[in-house]
C-alpha cells in the first residue's frame, strides 16, 4: 500500500480561477473534502433558498466523493458553516434527506462566510482500499 497522498478531482475553480487547494485528498483510508460551497455554472450561487443552495453543496460533495470511489455512507464527520442561525432547520431538513441512516458526526457553527453564500460543509469519509 503506497503511503503518499492522491489528490482527487484536481484543484478547485471559481470563476476561471485556479484556487491553492484540492477538491478532495486520500490519505490510507481516509478521504477529506475541501469545504465545499453552493456553485452554479462555475460561479458561487449567491441567489436561493438555504434548502436550495444545501441541495446544490450536498450533491456537489456526493459527485466529489464519486470521483473518489466513495459515498455518502462512507461519511464519518461533516462540519457545517451557516451564515444565519435561522437557516439551522431548512438546512438540518435537507442534509436529513442525504444522510437518513446512521448519519456522521457533524459540527455547525455560524460564521461569516467568505463570499456572499448561505451555507459550507465540510466533510472526511472513511474508505478502505
Amino acid at each position: 500500500m503506497s503511503r503518499k497522498k492522491q489528490i482527487i478531482g484536481g484543484p478547485l475553480v471559481i470563476n476561471g480561477r485556479t484556487l491553492s487547494l484540492s477538491k478532495a485528498v486520500r490519505a490510507g483510508d481516509l478521504v477529506y473534502l475541501s469545504g465545499q460551497i453552493p456553485m452554479r455554472d462555475g460561479a458561487p450561487m449567491t441567489e436561493g433558498s438555504i434548502e436550495e443552495q444545501t441541495r446544490v453543496v450536498l450533491d456537489l460533495i456526493k459527485g466529489t466523493l464519486d470521483e473518489a470511489g466513495c459515498s455518502l455512507g462512507d461519511v464519518v464527520k461533516a462540519m457545517v458553516w451557516l451564515r444565519d442561525r435561522e437557516d439551522f432547520p431548512g438546512f438540518n431538513e435537507v442534509y436529513g434527506e442525504y444522510f437518513p441512516n446512521e448519519p456522521p458526526a457533524r459540527s455547525a457553527v455560524l460564521n461569516q462566510l467568505l463570499v456572499d453564500i448561505r451555507v459550507e460543509v465540510e466533510v472526511v469519509a472513511y474508505s478502505p482500499q
